[in-house]
């Protein structure tokens, strides 16, 4: 049984930062893929980031180049490391972990695939 845990949301203003920890209870270092999902009140859950074993991090494109996505395997961790935050970026956010398919932008346009979720982390941003 995996168990994932997030944790760093926080309240920012606009152009701060935040880092987002995932730590999981089991080996990620064999996980398919791992990523970053936000949600909204009565919107739909939006994929974000998602890294793999091979292959370049995928972002959506209201987050390239400010979020960056990373792992410690070592520690079962997944990070989210969001720098020039937007009020737009206000949202809570999960992580995810998916066992049977590779990384890909379908993959994280359909949070239905995914395997196993954490409970959330909210973040706000201050205009």
């Amino acid at each position: 049984v995996q168990n994932l845990v997030e944790s760093g949301g926080g309240s920012v203003q606009s152009g701060g930062s935040l880092t987002l920890s995932c730590t999981a209870s089991a080996d990620i270092a064999s996980s398919r893929c791992l990523g970053w999902f936000r949600q909204v009140v009565d919107q739909e859950r939006e994929g974000v980031a998602a890294i793999g074993r091979v292959g370049s991090p995928k972002y959506i494109d209201s987050v390239k180049g400010r979020f960056t996505i990373s792992q410690d395997n070592a520690k079962n961790t997944l990070y989210l490391q969001m720098n020039n935050l937007k009020p737009e970026d206000t949202a809570t956010y999960f992580c995810a972990q998916e066992d049977e398919w590779s990384c890909s932008f379908l993959l994280l346009e359909n949070p239905s695939r995914w395997d196993h979720w954490g409970q959330g982390t909210q973040v706000t941003v201050s205009s």
